[in-house]
Order: structure tokens, then sequence, then C-alpha cells
């Protein structure tokens, strides 16, 4: 299946939390700023039913989406007032696969966790939390993976300022 037949029976179903599709589009010569859209299509899911939307896709059978590829997040810019949790899915046995986009809001960056749809999530999860401060709500090991339990802040926002030391070692 196309990523148009995904979003079509996606909406279809009345998958929880779908709000749109985005696909990649050529810019418009008329606007100069516009510098268009590449990439892969997408859809955007509510944060706060991305968990519910990934067990349809796992469980439905024309989706089959068994394996949660990656998990991850971006910050888009300094001054965005949103995070960018994104997902991908991959249904070995329909050979298609699926990018998610949740928008988590930076005032309180909190979303539920994906683990009990996927165990493939943790690590994911445990990654984007240390690195963005986005809270998994329901994680089951919460522990930090890449920096000390001292470190303060997210290394991975655009608003973030690198120490210049950490324990008596220049970080410059």
């Amino acid at each position: 299946m196309d990523f148009q037949g995904i979003h079509d029976h996606l909406r279809a179903i009345e998958a929880p939390g779908l709000v749109r599709a985005d696909e990649p589009r050529l810019p418009n010569p008329e606007d100069k700023k516009d510098k268009g859209r590449s990439g892969d299509a997408y859809v955007v899911v509510e944060a706060a039913q991305l968990a519910s939307f990934l067990r349809v896709c796992r469980d439905d059978e024309r989706l089959a989406f068994e394996i949660l590829a990656d998990l991850t997040a971006a910050d888009p810019a300094k001054d965005a007032e949103e995070f960018w949790v994104i997902v991908q899915l991959l249904s070995v046995q329909h050979r298609h696969r699926l990018a998610i986009k949740a928008l988590v809001p930076k005032a309180s960056a909190r979303i539920p966790s994906a683990t009990g749809v996927y165990r493939a999530a943790q690590w994911h999860e445990r990654e984007c939390a240390e690195m963005f401060g986005i809270e998994f709500v329901g994680h089951p090991d919460p522990r930090n993976i890449l920096l000390p339990d001292d470190w303060e802040g997210y290394p991975l926002r655009k608003d973030y300022v690198f120490p210049t030391e950490y324990r008596g070692i220049s970080c410059q």
C-alpha cells in the first residue's frame, strides 16, 4: 500500500488522534520565500493519542506495522513552541512504511510512552527524554543512558547553552 492508501485507510477506520497528512511538495515559484518541502510523506497525530494510534497501526490487519524502526525528536527552531516526536513504522508483511509526527508543546513536554505497544521504543524514548527533556509518561525505566545523572539541561534543544566545564573538565 502506498502512503495515500495508508492515510485513506487510517481515516476510514478513524484512527485515534489522526490530524492530517503532509506530503512533499515543490516550491511555489511565485513566493520567493517558499522552499517547498522534501523528504518523506508523514501523518500528523495528536501527541496525547500517539500510543493509541500506534496500537491501531500495529493491530490492524491491512496495516500490520510490526516494527517500530525509529522514534526520535527534533527541535525545529529556538523560538518554536513545539518539539516534533517522529516515529518510523515498518510492515514486513505488507512491505510498506509510515512516518508519523506528533507535536509536543515545549511548555509541557509530556507524551504517553509507546513502550506498551512496541518494546523497541524503550531506548529511543530514554534518549529523547535525556536529550530534549520530553517526559514519556508510563515509561518503565526512565534512567539516563548517555549523560551523567547530574548533567544540567538538554543538549539537543536549540536554546541549549553548552557548559564551559563539567567537573573540572573543559567542554570547549
